[in-house]
């Protein structure tokens, strides 16, 4: 994305936070971030979040993906965003030892401060309801596949085929797309837009 592209969503964002909490007082910014692996949904997460900061005058907590049990745990996130990550009470969530294999450190969250999430699996009917902002990112296979290689290399390149069928049942039960108020993709110099119903 140019940073023209990003600093639209980011006002985005925080105008989508301005108006949540004129309707719903009070409620903190929340912005979920899904897409297939390898279609830039760090990326943009990192560029937003010191931009979001800037303008906004407070901290946000940054959550990547580090919360799955392990390479088949992708469907952990359906639930552990909405009732653990999001949770008004005592908010946070157990980061994953991929070194070990095994549940590591506790990470604590602030249910006050605005949280930006980025990861598989972020976009379900429970998680949109929480947030002021959803972000899908779009961008072909191919080109995801060549990313997420380049990026973790032999490590995923053998857990590719396990990964995608676990991405797939997440598009197909949950149609996270639909769910999002904005569509990037990648392959345009086009604006982000918000996505017509399909």
């Amino acid at each position: 994305m140019t940073p023209d592209q990003i600093d639209q969503v980011a006002g985005q964002i925080l105008a989508d936070a301005a108006k949540a909490t004129a309707i719903n007082r009070p409620r903190r910014p929340v912005v979920l971030i899904d897409g297939g692996s390898g279609s830039g949904k760090s990326t943009l997460a990192d560029a937003l979040v010191p931009i979001l900061q800037a303008s906004s005058g407070q901290p946000w907590q940054l959550v990547h993906d580090d919360f799955y049990p392990g390479w088949a745990g992708l469907s952990a996130a359906w639930t552990l965003i909405p009732d653990h990550i999001l949770a008004r009470h005592d908010p946070g969530y157990t980061r994953w030892d991929w070194s070990a294999n095994a549940p590591g450190t506790r990470r604590e969250l602030d249910p006050d401060e605005p949280l930006l999430l980025e990861c598989c699996g972020a976009l379900t009917p429970a998680t949109a309801a929480m947030a002021t902002t959803r972000i899908w990112c779009h961008l072909d296979a191919e080109t995801r596949k060549q990313r997420a290689l380049g990026r973790d290399g032999e490590v995923f390149a053998r857990r590719w085929a396990m990964w995608a069928v676990q991405e797939e049942l997440h598009w197909l039960r949950h149609h996270p797309r639909r769910l999002a108020d904005i569509v990037i993709d990648e392959r345009t110099s086009e604006p982000p837009v918000t996505p017509p119903q399909e």
